[in-house]
């Protein structure tokens, strides 16, 4: 019927009263699917959702389902290392790396092969692992300084970390991972049993035909494949691991292979430790295993992880930026709209006459007319820094987009830094856009060195991240730690760097180039007009503006860098995406102020005031930086990783101020060039 109806309306006409309500009812429809995503980006940042693409995983009861292993990690040091670094089991196969992206690789992601392995719906205990040999002393010593540092070991099982929980009081506290161990009066202890429970959902949809639809006709597909697949399957669903310090027998071990049955009884007891690791003595590991059925969905097995607490505070963090930006979007029409429409409006009425008499009289952003559009000093690297500001806020602006819709889930690691890194590479073009047309505005249609201008847009940023990465990265590889980015990936990431990424901002420069120049709608002098001496230091108002984009931000910053150092899963991106919406905001505001504030004490030299007024943020966002890690991060140890720490937060800083003191700049230009096109002048 849908057919017939359409090939109706093309060969007779409708009525138009009838085609107007169809429009109208069109628009209506693209209005309420523009408001069902917007609810879906809010409501869904705690909940996790998986997209078309990403399929369960039906195992038959009695196949067999193997864990895999991640780099130990520690909120104390910030370095993760290998999980085969400590004297663990080894897969009988030998160790086996995963297949991994670039983004799981510079998170400091190695995921291996491991020797634990369950058969689905099968439950057994006592299962004897393997016994290490002697402690060396080099062993016992990396194995106290890990329960020192307080490492968490990472098991995966069906693309689900192991999750444990603690009872404190009368709350659950849930955590990914289990200690190595654990430190009682002078004793170390570690954990050589583990407890492992596996929570399974049934496949639902056995014996359930599929419809194709191919055009007009409807096919019938049955699911049941002639290998049996109509026998009940079970998808997992959780994933949850019970560490326990067992004192087992050395000798009654001997002569045991893997996956055999333990001679005697094991009693996992959580809350008592009997493990304690001496040099010289051998340890034995064991593991039990247990399959319960969930209630739990495939699509919502995400949830335990992606459930944040402090939704309340989020909204609140929200509300409390709208109010914000409320009140600063009214003082900045109350300004423009009763002080610059009224000054134009008498400066318009008034004939030339009437001007050159009033011109003495005048004050304010009035007299700086000729002075306004005066080049900067450094204009190339205004238009680089300007350039490299677009290409960044665009990569943010598209990656959090995506992420917000669920393409970038945490089930796939390491997509988050891919899609970053893609994004980034692609927008070039408009870095080198930007840059080029900026730089021939103020050259005023010249040309010259847009080659010049366009490359170093493509190599200031990446630049300085290449040489802080590489700072950091010799300290890493000192410390053997597998958060160190291996030489192949560096080299990988040079050739992205000058293959994919400066070709692109030389194309986008060269559009740039051929692009007609903003032309300014006043003159300039060729004298500078001189500047009255200010009653305080202009660049003090300056950093002070950055107080308010701060904030915006500031709440919603220690959520992310909870996620970053504290190893907590952060995925309410629809929250963030508001938050960053608002940030944009706020910036614009300011630096329009703190612009016209400047013009009217006659100072013309607005061009990087206005960038540095909302990229001030960037030094609070640094000093925060510096308090989290005093107090919030007080436990971290050496100065290796506090280096760490402060580099990595030296490259976040810099990212967000040229992004946010970009914004500042283009609402500040766009203003400045709209106020003085209004005036009418010879």
């Amino acid at each position: 019927m849908p057919s017939n109806s359409i090939t109706t309306s093309i060969f007779f006409p409708l009525p138009s009263d009838l085609m107007q309500n169809c429009q109208k009812m069109e628009s209506f429809h693209r209005f309420r699917l523009w408001v069902f995503v917007f609810l879906c980006l809010m409501f869904q940042s705690g909940n996790g959702f998986y997209l078309p693409g990403s399929y369960p995983h039906k195992y038959g009861i009695g196949d067999e389902l193997s864990v895999k292993v991640n780099s130990l990690t520690s909120i104390e040091t910030e370095m993760p290392f290998s999980y085969y670094s400590l004297p663990f089991c080894k897969p009988e196969g030998g160790v086996k790396d995963s297949a991994e992206n670039l983004g799981e690789l510079l998170m400091g992601d190695r995921i291996e092969n491991s020797p634990y392995k369950f058969k689905m719906y099968t439950n057994e205990s006592e299962i004897f692992l393997c016994q290490v040999e002697k402690l060396s002393d080099d062993q016992f010593k990396i194995l106290k300084k890990r329960i020192d540092e307080m490492y968490q070991v990472n098991l995966i099982l069906d693309n689900l970390p192991a999750i444990r929980f603690t009872k404190k009081e009368e709350y659950f506290l849930r955590w990914t991972g289990y200690p190595v161990g654990i430190k009682i009066q002078d004793v170390y202890y570690l954990f050589n049993h583990l407890r492992f429970n596996v929570l399974v959902h049934k496949y639902e949809e056995t014996n359930v035909a599929r419809v194709m639809g191919t055009g007009d006709a409807a096919e019938m597909i049955p699911t049941i494949g002639k290998d049996g697949s109509d026998k009940p399957g079970y998808m997992v669903v959780g994933f949850e691991v019970i560490p326990c310090s067992i004192m087992h027998n050395a000798d009654s071990v001997k002569g045991l292979k893997m996956y055999n049955k333990y001679p005697s009884p094991i009693r996992c007891d959580p809350s008592s430790v009997a493990m304690p690791i001496k040099e010289g003595q051998p340890l034995t590991f064991t593991y039990e295993v247990t399959f319960e059925e969930s209630d739990i969905k495939w699509p919502s097995r995400w949830d335990a992880y992606l459930k944040m607490e402090g939704a309340k505070v989020h909204w609140f963090s929200i509300l409390n930026s709208l109010m914000v930006i409320t009140f600063l979007a009214g003082i900045v029409l109350v300004i423009f709209l009763r002080t610059v429409r009224r000054d134009l409006t008498r400066y318009e009425e008034l004939d030339k006459e009437a001007q050159a008499q009033m011109n003495e009289e005048l004050s304010g952003w009035k007299l700086v007319v000729g002075d306004v559009f005066r080049a900067p000093s450094n204009p190339a690297l205004l238009c680089i820094m300007v350039g490299d500001g677009v290409q960044i806020l665009g990569m943010a602006v598209v990656t959090i987009l995506f992420a917000a819709l669920g393409f970038m889930s945490p089930a796939s690691r390491g997509t988050l830094i891919t899609g970053m890194l893609f994004f980034y590479m692609i927008l070039g073009v408009a870095a080198g856009y930007v840059a080029v047309r900026l730089w021939r505005t103020i050259g005023c249609g010249d040309q010259k060195g847009w080659i010049s201008v366009a490359w170093k847009a493509a190599c200031f940023f990446p630049g300085i991240a290449f040489l802080i990465l590489t700072t950091l990265n010799f300290l890493l590889w000192g410390s053997h730690s597998t958060g160190a980015i291996p030489f192949s990936l560096f080299v990988i990431l040079i050739l992205l760097w000058f293959c994919i990424s400066v070709p692109l901002t030389l194309i986008g420069g060269l559009f740039g180039a051929r692009a007609p120049h903003i032309e300014y709608p006043v003159r300039t002098n060729q004298i500078p007009r001189e500047i009255p001496q200010q009653r305080y230091p202009s660049w003090l108002l300056v950093l002070g503006a950055g107080t308010l984009p701060f904030g915006t931000l500031f709440i919603e910053l220690f959520f992310i860098m909870s996620s970053i150092w504290m190893g907590r899963v952060y995925y309410v991106f629809g929250f963030l995406l508001v938050v960053m919406i608002l940030l944009v905001v706020v910036c614009a505001e300011v630096s329009l102020v703190l612009t016209y504030m400047h013009l009217c004490v006659e100072d013309w030299r607005w061009w990087w005031k206005s960038f540095f007024a909302s990229g001030s943020v960037a030094i609070y966002i640094f000093l925060y930086s510096v308090n989290y890690l005093v107090f919030d991060l007080k436990n971290l140890s050496g100065p290796v990783s506090a280096t760490l720490y402060l580099g990595y937060s030296l490259f976040m800083v810099l990212a967000i101020m040229l992004a946010t003191g970009t914004v500042g700049f283009l609402s500040s230009f766009w203003f400045v060039y709209y106020l003085f096109s209004s005036v009418k002048l010879d």
